[in-house]
């Protein structure tokens, strides 16, 4: 192979002739410019291609995009929807509060002429609650005392409560204090408009209870006292 080093042009020449060497070298040229354009044809389909994907890509990008967008659209307006009506219910919570609590003054009224002793000084029993829990025998209450009179003075005194019912097949009563970890200052209140006061008391196994009475001692020269019975609650 040796000979192949040392060929030049002349020597091709004298050996093919120019003529052959001539075409020789055109059909070279055009063999390189065809594999180089099929080469390039190779190259640009394959590019072609891949921005193909890229854009289908981006397409897909800007399509999650519009409905991420257009779900978000929803959600806010959902929300503006729910606070406007979470407003207009608070709205209308303290209006039917307004009007409870504006014929809670009528009632006063009325019961001091017809029935003085249901409050002392404008102050009434409320509400009274007792829940039960998943504890055997225990239980949560709840005492809401409300001043009807406006009135700038402050209402103080304490509550007392008492479970009547059945203990053995006996008429038993059940103090709270006796059967609630409370100290004398969790059932004690001063307030000018109202007050809740609750805990967690535990019956006497065996006890029945069947009436929840609870009083309120004002703190007043002469202990005013106002007491209020309730049955004791069927769903406990």
């Amino acid at each position: 192979m040796n000979w192949l080093k040392s060929l030049t042009l002349s020597d091709l020449r004298q050996r093919f002739g120019a003529f052959k060497l001539l075409i020789a070298m055109v059909a070279c040229a055009l063999l390189l410019a065809t594999c180089s354009f099929k080469l390039g044809n190779t190259y640009q389909a394959h590019q072609t291609r891949i921005i193909a994907e890229q854009k289908q890509r981006l397409d897909n990008l800007y399509q999650l995009h519009d409905q991420a967008q257009t779900q978000i659209n929803m959600l806010q307006v959902e929300l503006e929807i729910e606070r406007l009506a979470n407003q207009k219910a608070q709205q209308t919570l303290k209006s039917i509060e307004d009007d409870r609590f504006s014929l809670r003054k009528q009632l006063a009224f009325y019961e001091k002429i017809m029935a003085p002793e249901k409050n002392a000084n404008g102050v009434i029993i409320d509400e009274v609650e007792v829940i039960s829990t998943a504890s055997a025998n225990h239980y949560r209450f709840r005492v809401v005392l409300v001043q009807q009179q406006q009135s700038k003075r402050y209402a103080k005194g304490h509550i007392e409560v008492a479970f009547n019912g059945s203990l053995q097949n006996r008429p038993a009563t059940v103090n709270l204090s006796n059967v609630a970890d409370l100290g004398k200052d969790a059932l004690s209140f001063s307030f000018q408009y109202f007050q809740v006061i609750e805990g967690e008391f535990t019956l006497p196994a065996g006890f029945v209870p069947e009436q929840i009475d609870v009083s309120a001692v004002l703190a007043t020269s002469n202990r005013q006292r106002l007491s209020e019975s309730y049955a004791w609650p069927t769903n406990t």
